[in-house]
């Protein structure tokens, strides 16, 4: 007799009956590893299946759901170039036509005999169908006394898996460990804000007798992720403000000097941003503070105030940037600003090397190095500064928090300003940044040109090029992006190699460089140089210039395949160009057909300018892990509430983990000792450095 597998929470998913290690590789593409991850797996949507109809009984106009057997699949081209895959569909009353336009991806997913459900609205055309219609593959034809009038979920799927797939196995882990499942929130917190109870919500989640218990099951288990996404935030917050820090006074040695020497006049959202730092630099505690604004509103201009109120009071800082272009672009730019005031910067990258690295190390460590600029190994690796009193980070969104926690292992609290050109809506913002105090620019410098932008297709791309020689011919620049430096036969994307091969042939009369991230320091520089100077009408590049490049003559952008950039990243690119008095084009150039919520994305990212608009929309399609800096924030996972949707749960959430924090920093009392527990398993299995 076969011994009983018994199964626990952290038990691998492998061991539920009917899983095995290979299975257990399909699970884990949906995030699952563990019994636990399985059960709070949460579906992306439900069936009521008490309202599938009988294809017989759909009406036009109708917003139905039906399930039936795959008959035929046919794909093919129509006439306006779009991909036509055509579904016969039938159940034991009649059959129906599902049609999707350019999703040729669907033709390997379907297979004849499968069963399917479809969900839209019906239209006619020759005979009732629908079109691009919600679907699940369902599987077998098991689906019938099973779920007869029932309330069934649907979870994320991947090739391997179907619904029942999941349903089975989840089934077979609520039976066996849903009682071993602790309370993971204060019971006054479950009651002040009406929520299930842990083991009921997980019931529901999975098994709901109607989509009442779904919502509830769902609220319950966003309400959690968002409460300790907060709490980690809170405890962070006030561990900060035991710790001693630097109070700075504004000498006006160098910040008077710096702002008599500037050729513009500070915008009011500059100036405000200003006063919000030197008042925080001021305080005997470590500043962290988030400094954000849109592309182009002049931050870095802000952060270098700050570094000069720390080097007037005698002490050295540190400006850090998430790749060597961008370091190397700051010191190009800080040593024409600092120049006139006698501040020399440093650059420190792990392209430089002996002799040269050795005289730099040394500077650091003897204080002479006022002021040095690199990438975050600056102060990760064993570099000793001598009196490091500010650290300012650019463009790495959370990666902060990981260098604070470095620094402070070191023995040492500077104070901290991140920069971020991802700006979000300030309620927004304070609650995915809490730790962090947060200062807006929300102007931008006058005299800046305006940017149209403009998608190409492949067929417009000689009167494109046409419209770009003009805007040379009159002394402007352009860049030109692309995805990959080299061309593989692995990949269609336009590579640097071939694009700077097209626009030499393109345009002959003008000169053409080349950059991305595999050149040395010196050519890299040498290189931009040339551009900054006009010796280089168009440069050829990869996202190495994303950030930090300014060229106020550059007034073109062509990015070749813009669908294969975040919608951040293109508005970062994009900011580029602008910098001038002239009005500015971005060019979207597609080389090939684009499914519809691609091409949408891509439309959206045309049609707005605004960064504020563009990131919001970012973080609702790809989650605020990407936003944050997935695996470098240090933060419980957000995969499950919606930012935009469930705004309204998060902000209640932030509310109630700010105050059991400001009540019980360090969640001693009884009734807190759940959460604690709860708060230590995300910090364990996070790897975080700290948790206050």
């Amino acid at each position: 007799m076969a011994k009983k597998t018994f199964l626990h929470l952290d038990s691998p998913v492998q061991y539920i009956k009917g899983i095995g290690p290979k299975r257990a590789l399909y699970f884990s593409k949906v995030g699952v590893e563990s019994v636990q991850d399985l059960m709070r797996l949460v579906p992306r949507r439900y069936v009521d299946y008490s309202t599938v109809m009988k294809i017989r009984d759909v009406r036009i106009n109708d917003d139905a759901t039906v399930i039936g057997t795959i008959q035929a699949i046919e794909a093919r081209r129509t006439r306006k170039r779009m991909n036509l895959l055509t579904v016969q569909l039938r159940d034991s009353t009649g059959s129906i036509v599902v049609k999707w336009f350019n999703r040729p991806d669907l033709k390997k997913r379907f297979n004849a005999g499968d069963s399917l459900l479809v969900s839209g609205k019906v239209t006619f055309y020759r005979t009732n169908q629908f079109i691009n219609p919600l679907y699940e593959i369902i599987g077998e034809e098991e689906y019938g006394q099973q779920v007869k009038g029932a309330i069934i979920p649907i979870y994320p799927l991947t090739e391997g898996l179907s619904v029942w797939d999941i349903r089975r196995a989840v089934k077979i882990a609520l039976d066996e460990c849903l009682n071993e499942t602790k309370e993971t929130l204060p019971q006054f917190l479950i009651e002040r804000n009406g929520l299930l109870p842990l083991q009921e919500a997980l019931r529901c989640l999975h098994f709901p007798d109607n989509m009442e218990e779904a919502r509830a099951a769902r609220e319950r288990l966003v309400y959690d992720e968002f409460f300790f996404f907060e709490l980690t935030l809170a405890r962070r917050k006030a561990s900060s403000q035991h710790r001693a820090g630097i109070s700075f006074q504004v000498k006006e040695v160098l910040t008077k000097k710096f702002m008599q020497g500037l050729p513009f006049r500070m915008t009011p959202g500059q100036t405000r941003a200003i006063e919000e730092i030197v008042e925080d630099m001021g305080r005997d505690v470590p500043m962290n503070r988030l400094l954000q604004g849109d592309v182009g509103s002049g931050k870095t201009v802000v952060s270098l105030y700050a570094i000069l109120v720390a080097i007037e009071n005698d002490y050295q800082a540190v400006l850090m940037a998430p790749t060597e272009i961008l370091a190397e672009q700051h010191y190009l730019v800080l040593q024409e600003l600092l120049a006139a005031i006698g501040i020399k910067p440093y650059l420190l990258t792990g392209s430089i090397k002996g002799r040269d690295r050795e005289v730099i190390l040394h500077d650091i460590t003897s204080g002479k190095a006022l002021l040095v600029l690199g990438t975050h190994a600056l102060i990760e690796e064993d570099i000793a500064f001598k009196k490091l009193g500010l650290v300012v980070v650019d463009e790495q969104h959370r990666f902060g928090v990981m260098q604070r926690a470095a620094l402070v292992n070191k023995g040492m609290d500077p104070d901290f300003l991140v920069l971020s050109a991802t700006p979000i809506p300030r309620t927004l913002a304070l609650t995915l940044y809490g730790d962090l105090d947060i200062s807006t620019i929300k102007d931008k410098p006058p005299k800046r040109g305006e940017v149209i932008t403009r998608i190409v297709k492949s067929k417009e791309k000689r009167s494109t090029f046409a419209f770009v020689k003009e805007v040379l011919a009159h002394g402007y620049q352009a860049f030109v992006i692309c995805p990959v430096i080299e061309k593989s036969d692995a990949t269609e994307l336009r590579s640097v190699q071939e694009a700077s091969e097209e626009i030499k042939e393109a345009f002959p009369d003008f000169s053409v460089g080349i950059i991305h991230g595999r050149l040395n320091t010196a050519d890299r520089m040498q290189i931009m140089n040339d551009y900054r100077l006009g010796r280089i009408a168009i440069l050829v590049a990869t996202t190495v210039v994303e950030v930090g490049v300014d060229i106020p003559n550059a007034t073109i952008m062509i990015i070749e395949h813009p669908e294969r950039f975040g919608l951040a990243q293109l508005h970062q690119l994009r900011g580029r160009i602008g910098r001038g008095a002239q009005q500015s084009y971005c060019f979207l150039m597609l080389n090939r057909y684009l499914q519809a919520d691609t091409y949408e994305r891509v439309e959206f990212f045309a049609k707005n300018n605004d960064g504020f608009a563009l990131a919001q929309k970012d973080i609702k399609l790809r989650g605020p892990g990407e936003i944050l800096g997935k695996r470098q924030h240090g933060l419980p996972d957000l995969s499950i509430g919606d930012l935009e949707q469930d705004q309204g749960l998060l902000f209640r959430a932030r509310d109630d983990a700010f105050e059991l924090i400001k009540q019980d920093p360090d969640l001693i009392l009884a009734q807190n000792q759940t959460a604690r527990a709860q708060l230590e398993l995300l910090a364990k299995k996070a790897e975080l450095l700290r948790i206050g």
